[in-house]
């Protein structure tokens, strides 16, 4: 299957080094491999790939290079400049890796000038209906029940997501999470996911999670950041600028494997629209240059928005999920007035037809997610 990054990262390499990172098992090697017929690729953990990357023994007169898991290499960075500013290109230069890579990439410094850098998302219903053909209901209804990581939605078998998903999850943290920090309560650690499987779409309590977990609220911020460094969560942080009676609200957490959310269909439809319009943001910032940033928006009388997009600091799109109730959220032209200029959207599960009132559209979710872009 071809994935959504590959023309654009086709085009690139041909001038810049690529980094590419996302989260663990979300196919980075695999569509890496998939770029062109020939190239070399070498892995930091194998010994004998590791005295190539070392030596620089990689043959000149392929064209692409591939670097596994090469921020394991002390000051791969310099290493990398040294031979892109030596050889050039080609070969091309594609590094990728784990979630350290993408700790390293926000770093910058001595790479500067030199790469352009893509983050592979799991599967969305845009994806699957683009590459796979399938009927955007189907796509939905798959990835609200496996998630959206390649193997576990094209095996399609509910036992093996679930097996996969619990190794994954053990994979994560004590491998990728012990290289990124030194945590020494890893149980603490599996115990916060779980409680924030239950708790997606709603604020978080940064003192009730403090309390479940007998830790500092110092603690469990410095845990939550691990986890978005990790690639596990992302945070949606309120929206306040310029709206009247905002309230500054603990952030929602959502997760990146969609099979992984507890409780209703309400919560993993809303975390799937989360994560769609996350992809749709990354990819806008990584193929354009664009800043894009996630939001909800909550005031002092109740109203609540459930994300509000914004691209180059302007509101591009306000988006409440439902997935029972077919009446207009009156939220969204509370809010409306707020962001005259940007599309307003309900998106709901199972609409019969599409439905629009006052400049407030209301749109069955599979068809919506099937056509979601942010691309001007």
């Amino acid at each position: 299957m071809e994935r959504y990054l590959e023309e654009h990262i086709r085009r690139d390499m041909e001038r810049k080094i690529i980094i590419l990172s996302g989260p663990r098992q979300v196919g980075k090697t695999t569509l890496s491999k998939q770029l062109v017929a020939s190239f070399v690729y070498l892995n930091y953990d194998s010994s004998a790939d590791r005295r190539i990357i070392l030596e620089e023994e990689w043959p000149r007169d392929t064209p692409l290079v591939i670097f596994d898991e090469l921020h394991k290499l002390k000051n791969w960075k310099s290493k990398i400049k040294g031979i892109y500013d030596t050889d050039g290109i080609p070969p091309c230069l594609l590094v990728t890796g784990s979630a350290r890579l993408e700790t390293a990439r926000k770093a910058g410094d001595s790479l500067a000038g030199r790469f352009f850098a893509y983050r592979l998302h799991p599967l969305t219903v845009r994806e699957i209906v683009q590459g796979l053909k399938e009927p955007s209901a189907v796509a939905l209804e798959k990835l609200l029940r496996l998630g959206g990581f390649p193997e576990p939605y094209l095996l399609n078998d509910e036992t093996h997501a679930k097996r996969w998903r619990r190794t994954h999850l053990d994979t994560i943290i004590r491998t990728d999470l012990l290289d990124l920090e030194r945590v020494r309560d890893l149980k603490s650690i599996e115990v916060l996911i779980d409680l924030l499987r239950s708790r997606v779409g709603s604020p978080t309590s940064y003192s009730s999670l403090a309390q479940d977990l007998q830790v500092s609220v110092h603690t469990v911020k410095h845990w939550l950041q691990i986890l978005e460094n990790l690639c596990v969560i992302f945070g949606v942080r309120p929206y306040h600028r310029n709206v009247a009676r905002s309230l500054l609200k603990e952030p929602k957490y959502y997760f990146y494997d969609i099979g992984a959310v507890e409780g209703d269909i309400g919560a993993r439809l809303e975390n799937t629209v989360a994560l769609a319009l996350l992809r749709e943001m990354h990819l806008l910032e990584d193929t354009t240059g664009s800043r894009t940033a996630l939001h909800y928006l909550r005031d002092r009388d109740g109203h609540e928005v459930d994300f509000v997009v914004l691209v180059d600091r302007k509101p591009k799109l306000l988006a409440e999920v439902k997935s029972g109730d077919q009446t207009f959220a009156k939220s969204l032209w509370h809010f409306g007035r707020y962001f005259r200029n940007a599309q307003k959207v309900q998106i709901a599960l199972d609409l019969k037809r599409p439905r629009e009132k006052d400049g407030v559209s209301m749109v069955s979710a599979h068809e919506y997610l099937a056509n979601m872009t942010l691309q001007p």
